[in-house]
Formats: structure tokens, C-alpha cells, sequence
């Protein structure tokens, strides 16, 4: 077996290409509803159907990793998220687009839940936590690919240009030092068992607080380039930061939270968690200033980083239910949520502006600190 070292490096790696291909997507949202003429609503149909492939991969990769193994799974699944990013990018107008994106949501909640399941077994084979560190791997690669787009924006590269060569690059990086010689645990489908699962009993509970942080995140990665512009009257390169400095903020967080969540338990760091949040959502709805929003998506950042690898860890470990299975159940409600919420968010937004349509995010903080002890395994 590879060393704890080496088998970290594999999780790690998939980590930072599921996030570098969704951070990607989310810099240059600006320049595809530029591009294809999308107003709100529509952006907010596209959303809809980009969570609705996540949505449907989510019990299907859950069930695939438990049959065939998380790893094997993870693997075959990040090919083809790859190649959907491009896809995106060669669409030529709005009907194209629209099933480009179903398949590019499918791929990467697919690979979420399978990658996930790999680091339950990684971290019970290290015997320490380590998703928060795993975690973090996937916000500096959303960061980084947050960051390409900017370079991008600011060379004037062309969609296509852009997405093909990121793409294809990171996968190159990546694919090689995911690969190793990992038996992943493997358990066949209980008969009878729901093939779209929900979660129940206490993996309810951790898939509605997951839910709270997941659509801010998500709301984050589709709506944070838009909101500066619009509140703030940011340039589209200024506008980029905003998901920058967030995936940033995280990375930071998840990397410090493996010893955070160990010293102080799920429960106060969850608490602390969300106060961060509601303090980032004030910090930007308050102060229409590019600097302000800025500090504000950085306490957003802090805020989410930490629930959804003790979300996982808790999942993973379920005494009841097979880990995939598991990953997946609160995954629908969790990552699910990190889709479903953008488009919330742009029909609210349609309502009473996207200035105060953030402040749902607000209310979901709340909410994270006061079902915070559901993150306790004890």
C-alpha cells in the first residue's frame, strides 16, 4: 500500500482539478452571458439545468464508487468533466449552451461524490483528518482556475482558447499523480435499495446545515463576479476577484481547520463557522464598495470553508450506511444545494435587486450556527 503521503497527494490531486474546472466556469460566467446575449432569468435557467445534472450524478457516482470503487470511479468520471468545460466554451449559441452545462454539472457532481468517498477512505487509512486539508486542495484549485480567467480577461484570450488549454493542462498535472495502486473499498447495492437516496435520521440534519453553506458557496462561485459589478460598478476584471479572494480565503481556512476541528470539536468550529459568514454577508451588502466586498467575501470564505469537510467526515462514517451512499445522500441536499441556490439567488434578484438578494445568505448562517451540534459524531 502507498504511504500516507502518497495516497494524500492522489486524493489532493482530484480535488484541485474538480475545483480548478468549476472555477474556471465561474470567472468567465460575465463573458458567456455577454457572449450569448443571457439576461437573468435565462442565467438563472442555466443554473437550474447545470444543478439538475449534479443533482441526477449524485446517487448514480455514489452507488459506482461503492460498487467499483471510489478511485477507480473519481478517475474515469474526470475525463469527461474535462472535456464538458470545453464544450461550454464551443457552444454557438443558447440551445447548445443550455445542454453543455447539464453535462458539465453531471461531471462535476458525479466527481464530487466519488472523489469525496476516495477521501473517506484516505483518511481512515491515515488515521488522522485530513478532509479539511483535502478540502482546501479544491478551493486553491477553484482559485486557481478563478485566477486563469482573470489572466485570461485580461489578455483578451477567447473562450475557447481559454478553456481548452486550462483544461487540458490541468488534467495533464493532475491525472498523473491521482494515479496510483489503491484497492478502494467496494460494497455491492443492498437490494431494494433506493436508487436516488435521501438522507434520513442524523445524516439528515448534516445534509440540511451542508445545505446552508452549499448555497453560499455556490452563490459565490456564479453570482460574486456579478454582484461587483452591479453593487459596486467593478470593471470584469475587477469583478474576478471576488471569487479569487474567497477561494483564497478558504484555502487558507481548510488548511489551518483539520487542527481547528481537533482542538476546539465539530461543533464550536461549525459555530464560529457560520458567524463568520453572517459577518462577510454585512460586511458586503452594507457597504456598496469594491474594497468592503472584497473583505466581506473573504469572511464568506472562512465562514464556508470548514462545514462541508466535517459534513463529509461525518457522512463517511456513518455507522448505518455505506459511505458512497452516504457522500451521496447529503451530497443531494449539501453540493446539491451549492447548484440549486444560484438560480434562487438570480429569481430573487429578478425581485428586489441582487444587492439585497444576498442577504438569504445571511439567514443561512444563522442557521448554521444554531445546528451546529449535528456535526458531532458523539
Amino acid at each position: 500500500m502507498p504511504s500516507a503521503r502518497r495516497i494524500w497527494l492522489a486524493v489532493a490531486a482530484a480535488f484541485i482539478l474538480n475545483g480548478g474546472l468549476f472555477g474556471a466556469w465561474a470567472s468567465r460566467i460575465p463573458t458567456v452571458v455577454q457572449r450569448n446575449g443571457i439576461d437573468g432569468g435565462q442565467l438563472g435557467l442555466l443554473l437550474l439545468l447545470l444543478a439538475l445534472g449534479a443533482i441526477v450524478s449524485f446517487p448514480l457516482a455514489g452507488r459506482a464508487s461503492d460498487a467499483f470503487g471510489a478511485a477507480r470511479t473519481t478517475r474515469a468520471i474526470a475525463i469527461f468533466y474535462t472535456l464538458t468545460l470545453i464544450l461550454i466554451a464551443l457552444a454557438p449559441g443558447l440551445w447548445v449552451l443550455a445542454p453543455a452545462l447539464f453535462l458539465f454539472g453531471g461531471a462535476h457532481g458525479a466527481m464530487d461524490v466519488a472523489m469525496n468517498s476516495w477521501a473517506g477512505e484516505a483518511e481512515r487509512y491515515i488515521g488522522r483528518r485530513v478532509m479539511s486539508s483535502l478540502h482546501a486542495m479544491w478551493s486553491l484549485g477553484a482559485g486557481l482556475g478563478a485566477a486563469a480567467g482573470y489572466l485570461a480577461v485580461k489578455l483578451e484570450l477567447g473562450l475557447v482558447i481559454h478553456f481548452t488549454l486550462f483544461a487540458l493542462s490541468l488534467y495533464a498535472i493532475t491525472s498523473g499523480v491521482a494515479y496510483l495502486r489503491w484497492h478502494s473499498e467496494t460494497r455491492p447495492r443492498a437490494p431494494g435499495g433506493s436508487l436516488f437516496p435521501l438522507p434520513r435520521g442524523g445524516l439528515l440534519w448534516v445534509g440540511i446545515i451542508a445545505m446552508c453553506a452549499s448555497i453560499g458557496e455556490g452563490a459565490m462561485a456564479d453570482w460574486s463576479a456579478l454582484f461587483l459589478v452591479a453593487v459596486t460598478s467593478a470593471s470584469e476584471a475587477q469583478a474576478a476577484l471576488g471569487y479569487t479572494v474567497f477561494s483564497v480565503a478558504m484555502v487558507v481556512m481548510r488548511l489551518m481547520g483539520d487542527r481547528l476541528i481537533s482542538a476546539f470539536g465539530p461543533t464550536k468550529a461549525a459555530r464560529f463557522a457560520g458567524t463568520s459568514a453572517l459577518a462577510g454577508v454585512l460586511l458586503a451588502v452594507l457597504f456598496a464598495n469594491l474594497y468592503t466586498a472584497l473583505a466581506g467575501f473573504v469572511l464568506l470564505g472562512v465562514g464556508y470553508a470548514l462545514i462541508m469537510p466535517l459534513a463529509i467526515t461525518r457522512a463517511a462514517n456513518d455507522p448505518e450506511t455505506p459511505p458512497g451512499v452516504a457522500i451521496a445522500s447529503v451530497s443531494t441536499l449539501g453540493y446539491g444545494a451549492m447548484l440549486v441556490g444560484p438560480p434562487a439567488i438570480g429569481f430573487t434578484a429578478h425581485f428586489i435587486t441582487l444587492h439585497y438578494a444576498f442577504c438569504l445568505l445571511g439567514i443561512l448562517a444563522c442557521f448554521i450556527v444554531i445546528l451546529a451540534p449535528t456535526l458531532d459524531r458523539r
